[in-house]
């Protein structure tokens, strides 16, 4: 297999996360002690700064069936331009594959030199802790760049799809040679790193004042529950959100009520707040994403998404804005071209507020239970414990929608009665003329598993919570893992032009990794050609009734 030289990732600045007490005063700089990490307080203080400073929320949300064409009359910057009609990048800026790139990939390294200090010192037991936050760490940067530069796991395809380099050592000679490998050799590493670090990290809770920004107890087995329901093993996805959730689900889920009566930014600040219960671990981040994503550039979260795919759709809990029970409903702001629910505000850092220049950052909550729940709801879908999959979606609603908004009541399920309703509504279609052709129900072509046919509990119930992790995760880039995970089709409007098209196993879902990276010699991410994704599109068209895409003239 090819290999490349390793050039080692770009330095960032070294940044601890502290209370939020405002939202200009979030970062703290540390000293980078690498040269002489031979105390423990050392290593600990390195693995804060070892936590990524990058995201890929714009580049998984700008990809995904939550965006639209408001039409030529307004502008766009050139990488949601370029994503949003699936196309591969050559921007390196904020929120590019280049930029994410080498900031996970600096994550990584600063991992392996703490494990590395960790190893010399003889691994005392008193590291336990700090070794275990390495791993999950280097686990947890290496799964967001799995998410995004690979294809979503399938296990009959894992050793033909492409992997990336798992780096376990510190990068000290330019001349180290990696492989892709595979990707079934890139979820093993991630898994294997996982399961080491559980055992030990409440050890490392205890170095932390404030230990959400951290992988603390309950954000470790949050991201072992995410882990393995991409990974496909459900049972293990279940006991580890068991271990997140608990008896009761609510202590950790988010009380809505002192937000109903908060205005965007008030609501948009409690959000990120650590004493929030439902936050189990937020990152800040350097990025643009935030601006970008709740401004009316071209390509947006428009009416037209809300009001057919998301908030508003009609719904057991109402539809629209009025008579309906659900938080969603009466909190959105912006405009016809761009509607945001107030989860990600840009936090800007100044570095001369007289000249009004800094830095722009976001801050994520990266785990929080109320989408752990609907994980584990999901994996014990996946499992046919249709039942217990009930309850935790009804958790869900009683946390999220008020009891009575007019004439609408809050609804409470049941396996029927979900089969029923969704069983009422239409699929998308892949080529909507007009909004009747919209709806939250798509068809699914799941990658490497298998569901119950359409129409059953199973399938219904899976489209109900596809739905509400939808709503959760809008501009949080969640919806991007499930496309990719179900094969879920659908299309980008283009005004003046032919739609585009995504569909099942869409080699366009794994982003094309960075131009220098390739040139360097690492093999790039392969892709259909415009006649076969033509073909594939026509062949999906004609599978549902649907008029084939007509042949263009030579």
């Amino acid at each position: 297999m090819k290999t490349f030289k390793y050039i080692k990732s770009v330095a960032f600045a070294v940044l601890a996360v502290v209370g939020m007490t405002s939202c200009d005063d979030f970062l703290d700089k540390l000293p980078d002690d690498r040269a002489e990490l031979n105390t423990n307080e050392k290593i600990t203080q390195l693995l804060v700064s070892a936590y990524p400073s990058c995201n890929n929320l714009l580049i998984a949300e700008m990809i995904t069936d939550n965006m639209d064409d408001n039409g030529r009359g307004y502008s766009s910057p050139v990488i949601c331009e370029d994503l949003y009609k699936f196309e591969d990048t050559s921007e390196e800026g904020n929120d590019t594959p280049y930029y994410i790139w080498n900031g996970y990939y600096g994550s990584v390294a600063t991992c392996n030199q703490a494990i590395e200090a960790i190893e010399a010192m003889g691994s005392p037991e008193s590291l336990r802790g700090d070794l275990a936050e390495a791993k999950l760490i280097r686990a947890y940067s290496m799964f967001m760049m799995a998410t995004t530069f690979c294809m979503a796991w399938n296990p009959e395809k894992a050793d033909e799809y492409l992997g990336l380099p798992y780096p376990l050592v510190p990068e000290q000679d330019i001349n180290s040679t990696y492989e892709r490998g595979t990707l079934r050799e890139l979820y093993a590493a991630i898994d294997k790193d996982i399961e080491e670090a559980l055992p030990y990290i409440a050890e490392a809770a205890a170095n932390y004042a404030v230990p959400k920004y951290h992988f603390n107890v309950k954000a470790a087995y949050a991201f072992a529950c995410r882990f393995n329901l991409y990974y496909q093993n459900w049972e293990k996805a279940v006991q580890y959100a068991n271990q997140v959730l608990g008896a009761d689900p609510t202590t950790v889920m988010r009380d809505y009520e002192p937000y109903r009566d908060l205005g965007f930014v008030d609501f948009a600040n409690r959000w990120i707040r650590s004493e929030e219960d439902a936050n189990l671990m937020l990152l800040a981040t350097y990025s643009i994403g935030p601006r970008y994503l709740n401004s009316s550039y071209r390509y947006a979260h428009n009416y037209t998404i809300t009001a057919y795919e998301t908030f508003w759709v009609d719904m057991p809990w109402g539809g629209g804005s009025d008579g309906n029970t659900i938080i969603y409903a009466n909190k959105l702001y912006g405009s016809n071209q761009c509607v945001r629910f107030p989860t990600l505000m840009e936090q800007f850092e100044y570095t001369d507020k007289v000249a009004g220049i800094g830095y722009p950052h976001a801050v994520d909550p990266v785990f929080t239970g109320d989408l752990t729940l609907l994980e584990r709801a999901e994996a014990l879908a996946l499992l046919g414990r249709l039942d217990e999959s009930v309850r935790d979606i009804n958790t869900w609603v009683k946390t999220h929608c008020k009891e009575k908004e007019g004439s609408t009541i809050r609804p409470v399920f049941d396996v029927d009665s979900i089969t029923r309703f969704v069983g009422r509504m239409d699929y998308a279609k892949r080529k909507p003329d007009g909004w009747r052709d919209r709806s939250m129900r798509k068809h699914l072509h799941p990658q490497g598993f298998s569901i119950a046919a359409e129409g059953s509990s199973q399938e219904s119930i899976l489209q109900l919570i596809l739905h509400m992790k939808r709503l959760e995760t809008v501009f949080h880039g969640i919806r991007f893992d499930d496309i990719k995970r179900y094969g879920i089709e659908y299309i980008h409007p283009i005004s003046g032009e032919s739609p585009l098209y995504f569909i099942r196993g869409d080699l366009r879902g794994a982003v094309q990794i960075p131009n220098t990276v390739i040139a360097a010699g690492l093999p790039g991410n392969p892709r259909q050609s415009a006649d076969e994704i033509k073909a594939l599109v026509n062949s999906t068209l004609k599978e549902y009734g649907e008029e084939p895409e007509e042949e263009e003239e030579e």
